[in-house]
């Protein structure tokens, strides 16, 4: 089953979107890589890179990230990491989190999963 990545500078923010995630797709893998170690704000290259090698399978590991150097961070990772099955998605993340949780938990692939959340990014909340 593919798995996800929760990166936020925010470690109570990325445990909070795996804990509402989580809600809907319980038996998903998913894991929250936020904040610093010493839990300040920030992104940690460590956090992240342990947070993928946790729930890493060869059906992939998809990260959503919050801002700014979290999508830097993230992208130095899978630079890190490259020749896995690992993608960043370019989605809201609370939205994105609980999205993709479900289609994993239905069966997509990784590849349908990435798709439907482009869809995610573009969607509105109000009419």
């Amino acid at each position: 089953m593919v798995g996800f990545v929760i990166v936020s500078h925010s470690r109570k923010l990325a445990e909070g979107v795996v804990e509402l995630a989580k809600m809907m797709a319980p038996d998903v893998p998913q894991v929250a890589a936020g904040g610093l170690e010493d839990g300040s704000f920030g992104t940690s290259f460590e956090r992240i890179l342990e947070a993928v090698n946790e729930i890493y399978s060869e059906d992939g590991v998809i990260v959503l990230m919050d801002l700014g150097s979290a999508v830097m961070t993230t992208e130095m990772v899978l630079e890190a990491l490259d020749g896995q099955k690992l993608a960043m998605a370019d989605c809201p993340l609370v939205e994105g989190a609980v999205v993709a949780a479900v289609n994993a938990a239905g069966g997509m692939s990784f590849e349908e999963i990435l798709k439907d959340l482009e869809k995610v990014r573009d969607m509105k909340k109000l009419s």
